[in-house]
């Protein structure tokens, strides 16, 4: 009899310490489903879709908003540094395109193609050419979807018996996408152009 009632005391502290388990289990699974749940909907905070002429287009928090114009501008800046800082070398030349290339749509290829192809790259190549570019201001327009913006610079193109000094002046658009590592600021540069790109002065060396 006593053996009996020994193994149901067994039992019965055994069944508490699984019922304990099985709470503290559950408690952790709520706790992190509760977590879960709190990320998600800060995310989904962070993003607000508006309807303009039948199309969703992504709109932002208040705080974010705020980060458009800085992102934007680096975003232009950057795509200006990739495509116009090139040094005499066939792979240092491709891997700067291809960085540009990641920052823009077709207009941009569409400008690397035709300099391609009138030799503008095998000439600096074969010539030992350099060439630079320095932002003097870039100008955001965030009143209208997609942004508008103009880059305003100075291209320099540096020969062994000369540098050329370029003003360097661009319109395009600026559209969201997602982010990745290869375009960070989730933004796209469309309908790229040269406004301007005249010689300021010639120096000899």
């Amino acid at each position: 009899m006593f053996e009996n009632l020994k193994n149901l005391d067994t039992a019965f502290r055994h069944v508490k310490y699984l019922s304990f388990a099985s709470v503290v289990l559950s408690m952790l699974f709520s706790a992190y489903m509760g977590i879960m749940a709190i990320r998600a909907i800060e995310t989904a905070q962070e993003r607000i879709y508006i309807l303009s002429q039948g199309k969703a287009l992504e709109a932002f928090s208040s705080e974010k908003k705020e980060n458009i114009p800085v992102e934007a501008r680096d975003h232009v800046k950057m795509f200006h540094h990739y495509f116009f800082t090139l040094s005499p070398d066939e792979h240092f030349i491709r891997d700067q395109i291809t960085k540009s290339l990641y920052l823009a749509d077709g207009s941009a290829k569409k400008v690397y193609d035709n300099l391609r192809e009138r030799g503008y790259y095998t000439d600096m190549v074969s010539a030992n050419m350099n060439q630079t570019v320095q932002m003097d201001s870039i100008h955001i327009s965030l009143d209208s979807y997609p942004y508008g913006f103009r880059y305003f610079g100075k291209q320099k193109v540096i020969r062994s018996t000369s540098i050329v000094t370029r003003r360097l002046v661009t319109s395009g658009q600026l559209r969201h996408i997602d982010r990745s590592d290869q375009n960070p600021h989730g933004f796209l540069v469309e309908n790229w152009e040269t406004i301007s790109n005249e010689t300021l002065k010639s120096e000899k060396r």
